[in-house]
């Protein structure tokens, strides 16, 4: 069916250019949420959509729809569009390359998967709640299927498609006049997700919260859990992307074969992960997808570009142009990102610290300098080698380019949170402000 839309698509587009760039999307969706512990929302839709670019004299337009009868005055709206917008040579389309196939991205059980069984998965986890002795705060389960199909008039055709599933928790226990909260979430390609463990360690991360101690502010080691760490890696993140770099947004801009990290660390964004959230057969412009390392044993290596970054910038695109959907153009973005160490600790090495489950305000840290100041959450000390009493309120400041410097991987399972696949994380002699 995606092909006959492309066919349509095609006979129209060429009417007006010679130049052009069609991506069409489908998506089916399934939704179902609890507001406490009672559910609240369920939906499944589907949607279809055609977004359309058009380069005319060195002018590029966009332009989208839902229907499917008015392909011709989309693509003249493109057209028009791109009269309007400014002169600039460094706009192109894909070129033909060699794909390679992804794996583990696509799950046919979806196929068979009813609303009343996502609402059963939903129910599954609010029990198992209360049998933990903790409250519902709310709590969701999502599941969807979609493909894509991109193709340009420099002879650029691929198609691809996958699932991702995810399930979210929010709890709470108010015991002795004390409060507590949490939060857990999961998602994955396929329909492996583990309500019974989300449950339970959400739960046990509340328990374990109750009655938290007051500490003094002072410097020492912070381990970063996989919330929190992705929370201020992505501020970290944002030098590498080339908009910034050109902008002058980025603290990195001249930093090429520079040691920016730890000597410890490898950062590869790897777009041809098998099973990962971020893989696929190419962008969102129609470049296929390739691997990229931007930091090689603490050396920075690489930006990351879409087409026409690099144009810019006077390399190749590194396959990062993502788009959210046909409504959207494409943006300098990030897949899978990789960060891989040399040598890991153990917690029973560390004699003193702080471990913290997530970070409060990670978005209001400056991008350009890489300072933070966030509020701690579901925080806890770490005496001679073990996980002590909780934190009952505490700040952490620092930059995190800088802290960057002398990171450290804990000894721990390796999960994908956001664009990051990572370990926990230690940052080294990071204030620590008490309240």
């Amino acid at each position: 069916m995606i092909y006959e839309t492309a066919d349509k698509c095609v006979k129209e587009v060429e009417k007006l250019s010679d130049n052009w760039e069609i991506f069409i999307a489908n998506s089916e969706t399934i939704n179902v949420e609890s507001k406490n512990d009672i559910l609240s929302f369920a939906k499944q839709e589907i949607e279809k959509g055609v977004g359309i670019r058009i380069i005319k004299d060195n002018k590029i337009g966009f332009a989208y729809t839902t229907d499917l009868d008015k392909i011709y005055e989309t693509a003249q709206k493109a057209l028009d569009n791109a009269k309007l917008n400014k002169l600039d040579e460094n706009y192109e389309f894909a070129h033909v390359e060699k794909v390679t196939d992804v794996k583990g991205t696509y799950d046919a059980r979806y196929d068979d998967l009813s609303l009343d069984e996502c609402c059963k998965f939903l129910e599954n986890i609010i029990e198992r709640t209360k049998d933990n002795d903790c409250n519902v705060t709310s709590a969701g389960f999502s599941a969807s299927k979609g493909e894509e199909l991109i193709i340009n008039s420099n002879g650029v055709s691929i198609y691809d498609k996958g699932t991702g599933f995810s399930g979210g928790l929010s709890v709470y226990i108010e015991k002795d006049g004390q409060y507590a909260a949490s939060y857990d979430y999961n998602s994955s390609r396929h329909l492996d997700l583990e309500y019974e463990k989300l449950t339970d360690d959400a739960c046990k991360l509340v328990h374990d919260s109750l009655y938290p101690k007051t500490i003094e502010t002072k410097n020492c080691d912070v381990i970063l859990d996989y919330y929190a760490a992705s929370g201020l890696l992505s501020t970290f993140i944002q030098g590498f992307n080339s908009e910034n770099v050109l902008r002058g947004r980025s603290i990195l801009h001249d930093k090429i074969n520079t040691e920016i990290t730890d000597s410890n660390l490898t950062i590869i964004d790897n777009p041809l992960l098998e099973n990962a959230m971020g893989t696929s057969k190419c962008d969102g412009e129609g470049t296929a997808s390739k691997k990229t390392t931007l930091v090689e044993d603490g050396v920075l290596k690489s930006f990351l570009y879409d087409i026409y970054t690099a144009n810019k910038s006077g390399c190749e695109s590194t396959s990062n142009g993502y788009r959210a959907s046909y409504l959207t153009t494409p943006d300098v973005s990030p897949s899978n990102l990789e960060l891989k160490f040399k040598n890991s600790i153990g917690l029973d090495e560390i004699d003193s610290g702080i471990i913290t489950t997530n970070v409060l305000g990670a978005h209001t840290a400056n991008p350009i300098s890489g300072d933070f100041s966030v509020e701690l959450s579901n925080a806890f000390t770490v005496e001679n080698g073990e996980i002590t009493d909780g934190v009952k309120k505490a700040m952490i400041s620092g930059n995190i380019y800088e802290l960057m410097k002398k990171c450290e991987s804990i000894e721990s399972e390796i999960k994908q949170k956001g664009s990051f696949i990572i370990p926990k994380i230690m940052l080294h002699d990071l204030k620590v402000i008490g309240l």
